[in-house]
């Protein structure tokens, strides 16, 4: 028997194992990706209760809502490194282990400045999540297959996000917002013991299943020589990419951190009302990254270039998104706009999981995740500076969210700008320079 008869007799025997495996893998990614958008959620939503209890104007309230995204944003650069040095299980683990225990010590916050300081850490602690779930599903699916995994994975904050305002909302109402946090950071201590028992690589046979080979060093891209993630920055597409998620996330965390707070005070909804108007456009998001990760499956099995058939749902999904929330300025009648936000929230999510697919399909194999995180890392920039700019709007405002929405649909607009005429496929990326 011929090596190439053995690698097909290989593929042809895998048994369905191998796929209930690395469909296991995504259900357990996307239950992490719940827990850790509930920790992140927890302040949004007990925003009008902490700023009464510590007295905190829109500023200062502004400040603590983005004192999560810089550091999370800064601490992404080395976590995409670490991810492709040692793993995803280990720095899933350690990562999920840490911002569990960071949420529970914010239960026992007394002061503007610890509450920050907490958050600041939770950032740090909660960078390696994406990328570790990007170089999991790199690692177990190829790349026809990879788009839809990993759009699946990213609903898991998008549930979140539907599911947080009714709950939260309601363990704050039962148990007080420093309940509310310890009770999500008990949460990831379970995903932690849960992660540390089931998960590990593709072993060469499912790895050959995988990829329809026989070459061993594809199963394990440990072996390449590892490679700064700075180098990275020699490429002008890494620019770009990070220009154009900073675009998208910046409405993105608008949505995430002042959606309730808007409900609130400027439709007039009470607390309660208010949770459960603010999970609508969060439910469309799960279907809009859905929805992003079936279009770009199915373009590739169409024949289209994988990085262009990233692109589509990328750049048409941010166009949209700001054709949405831009009319929200001018509206008047409150279902009209809480459908535009429905509707603009579906669409921002559209690109999300194609932003970190494009990421696998540019990037050489030991720099899939540290690509990932410097693109994340533009994203988070984007979402560090919503929440304070929107606060300084809504200060000089006398809270009016006009130019809040004016601005979001804008960057939206850049960034669909930067991925439709800057990014290119690989071989510009190796080639060209800044």
């Amino acid at each position: 028997m011929t090596r190439q008869e053995a690698v097909r007799r290989v593929v042809a025997d895998e048994p369905p194992r191998t796929v209930r495996i690395r469909w296991f893998l995504v259900a357990l990614l996307v239950i992490g990706g719940v827990v850790n958008y509930l920790d992140r959620s927890n302040l949004s939503v007990a925003n009008t209760t902490i700023a009464a209890e510590f007295d905190l104007s829109a500023i200062q309230m502004g400040l603590l809502l983005s004192a999560f995204s810089w550091p999370y944003a800064i601490a992404n650069l080395p976590a995409g490194y670490l991810v492709d040095r040692f793993g995803p299980k280990k720095m899933y683990a350690w990562a999920a282990g840490l911002w569990s225990l960071v949420s529970m010590v914010s239960a026992t916050a007394n002061s503007f400045g610890f509450l920050y300081a907490a958050r600041v850490a939770l950032g740090v602690a909660e960078s390696p999540f994406f990328t570790s779930s990007l170089k999991v599903t790199e690692r177990w699916y190829n790349q026809t297959e990879r788009a839809l995994p990993v759009s699946i994975v990213n609903t898991g904050s998008q549930i979140a996000n539907a599911i947080a305002p009714p709950l939260l909302t309601f363990l704050l109402i039962t148990m007080t917002w420093r309940g509310m946090f310890l009770f999500i950071g008990a949460l990831g201590i379970v995903v932690v013991l849960v992660w540390l028992r089931v998960y590990r690589d593709p072993n060469i046979r499912e790895q050959m299943f995988i990829n329809g080979t026989a070459r061993e060093d594809d199963a394990d891209e440990r072996k390449v020589e590892q490679v700064g993630w700075g180098e990275l920055f020699k490429h002008r597409n890494t620019w770009f990419m990070i220009l154009g998620a900073f675009g998208i996330f910046y409405t993105v965390w608008v949505y995430l951190t002042w959606l309730p707070s808007y409900l609130q005070t400027a439709r007039g909804f009470s607390l309660k009302d208010s949770s459960w108007l603010a999970a609508l456009p969060f439910l469309c998001g799960i279907v809009g990254v859905l929805f992003g990760g079936y279009l770009s499956s199915r373009l590739v099995k169409s024949g289209m270039n994988a990085v262009l058939a990233r692109k589509v749902p990328i750049v048409g999904g941010a166009v949209l998104a700001a054709a949405a929330v831009l009319p929200v300025a001018y509206v008047d009648n409150t279902p009209l706009a809480i459908t535009l936000l429905s509707i603009g929230y579906f669409a921002s999510q559209v690109p999300i999981g194609c932003l970190w697919t494009l990421a696998a399909d540019i990037a050489k194999p030991n720099q899939v995740a540290s690509l990932g995180a410097i693109q994340n890392f533009g994203g988070f920039l984007g979402a560090a500076v919503a929440p304070v700019v929107t606060g300084a709007i809504l200060t000089a405002t006398d809270g009016s969210y006009t130019f809040v929405f004016l601005v979001g649909g804008v960057l939206l607009l850049v960034g669909a700008a930067a991925y439709a005429f800057f990014v290119k496929d690989r071989m510009h990326t190796r080639e060209a320079t800044a």
